[in-house]
């Protein structure tokens, strides 16, 4: 008899989730343990990833002489690494198994979480030293792609939007668990003498910056160790980069990443603008005390709304979330500070915590969307497939495809404060960027109902 690997025990040579009896008896146990570990090591990786956006807004007040210009590049490079990161991160999974790259990739997290704990203790650092870990930063970003390609092997396709969308949910609540909890942990010595002197404010006080980076340390080691220990790699979900990368002769994937950046590009690029965007519009509002209430609405209404689309369908859900994201884009724009008008806080932010709240509607229906456009298009794609052939390929192009797509939404995470940046350097307010993305909004209004929505859309989904 053949001896197996040790290691072979965290390998499932039989996954047949679309049997329920199967299902039923051995599978929903092993996925949701898959899930419950994936989620807080994805939170973790979001926490990372977006951590400069509350670094970046105190960075002055500790004696960081840096223009509004820099600290919106700042703000913006976690994201363009995050985004690029995202890229490669989307076929990882199907090489090198989910078990070993969740593992992998959130100890990662670790350089730049260290590097920023050290990093901010002195007003002396570099500029560059700063943008080199903001990059690193991004490293949190790439791990959502892998993340989602691979609970999506795990689940059938009648949970498959639900699985996905508390993994994403759950995981981009990182950003608000990070913006809620940095702001308390840079008060106070959490570390004592181990973790280094506070440093002066320019208006008094003191504030420990080094913790928003050290804070993450230990938490990202256990779910390291929980992801190497815990999780399981599929055998059937082992691909090449050659058999993954047909995706990109798709041309459903193309326009889901449009659709998608639309979604999820909006939030993370919203999320990591937010603070600033208050701090130069409302500079007499304490913007750490209500930027994270944003993210935390993106992510608890994502995780909350993925039956929606399971039920009503993704393509309808979706076409009425980039209505509403215009509407809410326009009451932003009618309460922000003009000339001598000095604009309504109350009114702005209750339009952007509608725009999160539609975004993560958006994030869940838009995932819904791609393994049922998959399982439409492969039979006519490859009709010599049989049955099981043609499910498994659809599967399979499914998770490389929700990677992708992923990646490159990533990239509102740059664009957006970028274009904040550019518009109030141009034209000395936000109102230009904000015209562009409501824009871009009833462009994807179009093209969902005509690919997806309308009575007889090409792939009805």
């Amino acid at each position: 008899m053949e001896t197996q690997p040790s290691q072979s025990r965290y390998v499932l040579n039989d996954w047949r989730p679309e049997d329920s009896s199967f299902w039923q008896a051995t599978g929903a146990s092993v996925a949701t343990r898959n899930l419950w570990i994936s989620i807080p090591c994805l939170l973790l990786a979001f926490s990372v990833w977006m951590v400069w956006s509350v670094v970046v807004a105190k960075l002055p007040a500790i004696g960081f002489t840096y223009t509004t210009g820099e600290l919106f590049w700042l703000a913006a490079l976690p994201g363009l690494s995050g985004a690029t990161l995202r890229i490669f991160y989307s076929f990882m999974v199907p090489i090198l198994g989910g078990r070993l790259w969740t593992a992998l990739s959130t100890a990662s997290l670790l350089l730049p979480a260290i590097g920023i704990g050290f990093a901010v203790q002195t007003p002396d650092t570099p500029y560059y030293i700063f943008l080199i870990l903001a990059l690193l930063c991004g490293l949190g970003g790439g791990n959502f792609a892998s993340s989602m390609a691979n609970i999506a092997f795990f689940y059938p396709k009648k949970s498959k939007g639900n699985a996905l969308a508390l993994n994403a949910g759950l995981g981009n609540l990182g950003v608000s668990v990070m913006q809620f909890a940095v702001p308390m942990a840079i008060t106070t010595s959490v570390f004592g003498v181990l973790g280094g002197e506070g440093q002066t404010l320019s208006e008094g006080g003191q504030l420990w910056m080094q913790n928003a980076g050290f804070i993450w340390v230990p938490f990202l080691i256990i779910g390291s160790i929980a992801a190497w220990f815990g999780m399981n790699d599929i055998a059937d979900a082992k691909a090449s980069f050659q058999e993954q990368s047909v995706i990109l002769k798709r041309r459903h994937n193309w326009i889901m990443c449009i659709l998608y950046t639309g979604t999820f590009g909006s939030f993370i690029g919203y999320s990591a603008g937010f603070p600033l965007l208050m701090k130069t519009q409302f500079p007499g509002v304490d913007v750490l005390a209500f930027a994270f209430l944003g993210p935390l609405v993106g992510a608890l209404s994502r995780a909350a709304t993925g039956w929606i689309s399971d039920r009503f369908g993704g393509g309808r859900v979706t076409f009425w979330t980039f209505l509403g994201m215009i509407v809410a884009v326009v009451g932003v724009l009618h309460y922000l500070p003009s000339g001598n008008v000095p604009g309504d806080f109350w009114g702005f932010f209750a339009s952007f915590m509608a725009l999160f709240f539609l975004t993560g509607v958006g994030n869940a229906s838009t995932f819904q969307m791609i393994p049922s456009i998959m399982r439409q298009e492969i039979p006519r794609l490859m009709p010599t497939l049989n049955g099981a052939a043609t499910l498994k390929q659809a599967e399979r192009e499914s998770a490389a495809i929700i990677a992708f797509t992923s990646a490159i939404a990533a990239y509102g995470a740059f664009f957006i404060p970028k274009a904040y940046g550019t518009s109030i350097g141009l034209t000395g307010g936000p109102e230009a960027a904000l015209w562009f993305f409501a824009a871009f909004y009833a462009v994807c209004v179009v093209i969902t109902w005509a690919f997806y929505a309308r009575k007889g859309a090409p792939v009805p989904c």
